[in-house]
């Protein structure tokens, strides 16, 4: 038998859940087969695939020790990378962090070290704030996504509370973000709230967006304000009331104003004629919106946090 507490960046979670990360060579069937048997129990008594664990809770495993034995896991990575974060905002919660464009959030096959997750977890390996070898389910995560040729803020949480409740903050609307972009000509309204249908194609990863519901399709809504006209381009301010992939890029390319250097929804020999790497968006703006419900992420309610506007390649 094996016995497994529940530290605090195990809680909250549901005891399947925990067990896929905590014991990998257990495969996911016999998982809930044993859950059935009594097999595993939490607390020493019969427990439910979907229980909530708490942090104190004891899993009693009453399994072959060879469900233990996992690949051994290098971290060597987190102590040889040299970190290269830009950090807008830091506590001990929470990282805001301004992604460039051209940098990966993720990892890839082509690139597992020199990604924005690998430098964030470096980082805090390198500040003692955290231990790969102490945790058994989590690791610090990004809380939302930008496109890799995308510049602008990253949510990264440094524990498991509160990438819990930044997760439920983005589910519910409860953040509030703004976007500057640049597109092609000059919208014909100065201000305007845009609401289209947007379907993704996850075979060519594009998305197809129309004024009217059509099959497979989602509800968006996109918010834009002209700050400057420049000739034959208009810099905008955006808000996203929903947050679909590629929504903003489809979203103005569908009312004839694509993104500059955009080659997906554009098209954009000229704008890399001209220097346009990127497509001109950045995440510039991220608000806390009010929230009632007291938890560990209340100091930050009706907090603003902005980049400054000089550091944004293309305003």
């Amino acid at each position: 038998m094996r016995i497994i507490e529940i530290k605090r960046n195990d809680a909250g979670q549901r005891l399947d859940k925990f067990l896929t990360k905590a014991v990998k060579g257990l495969p996911t069937s016999m998982m809930y087969k044993l859950i059935r048997q009594k097999k595993i129990k939490v607390n020493r008594k019969r427990a439910e695939q979907s229980l909530i664990l708490q942090e104190g809770d004891e899993i009693q495993l009453f399994i072959r020790e060879e469900f233990f034995d996992s690949p051994e896991r290098d971290d060597s990575a987190l102590t040889r990378i040299t970190p290269k974060l830009s950090i807008l905002y830091e506590d001990d919660n929470i990282l805001l962090l301004n992604k460039r464009p051209g940098v990966l959030v993720h990892e890839d096959t082509a690139a597992s070290d020199n990604t924005l997750i690998m430098h964030v977890k470096a980082y805090l390996c390198q500040k003692g704030e955290y231990d790969p070898a102490s945790e058994q389910s989590f690791a610090p995560a990004l809380c939302n996504r930008i496109d890799r040729n995308t510049g602008g803020i990253v949510i990264a949480a440094k524990n498991a509370e509160t990438l819990r409740l930044v997760n439920e903050k983005i589910r519910e609307n409860r953040m509030e973000k703004r976007y500057l972009c640049l597109v092609h000509g000059v919208p014909p309204k100065k201000e305007d709230t845009l609401r289209a249908y947007l379907r993704k194609n996850s075979s060519d990863n594009t998305v197809e967006v129309r004024p009217t519901p059509f099959a497979g399709a989602k509800p968006i809504i996109t918010g834009y304000r002209v700050l400057e006209i420049r000739g034959q381009t208009s810099l905008l301010e955006i808000e996203l009331v929903t947050g679909r992939t590629h929504q903003i890029r489809a979203q103005m390319a569908a009312i004839g104003h694509p993104l500059v250097g955009d080659g997906k929804y554009g098209v954009n020999r000229e704008d890399k004629q001209k220097g346009f790497k990127y497509q001109a968006l950045y995440a510039y703006h991220l608000r806390f919106l009010p929230d009632d419900t007291p938890n560990a992420l209340s100091y930050l309610n009706g907090k603003t946090f902005e980049l400054n506007k000089k550091d944004i390649w293309f305003v």
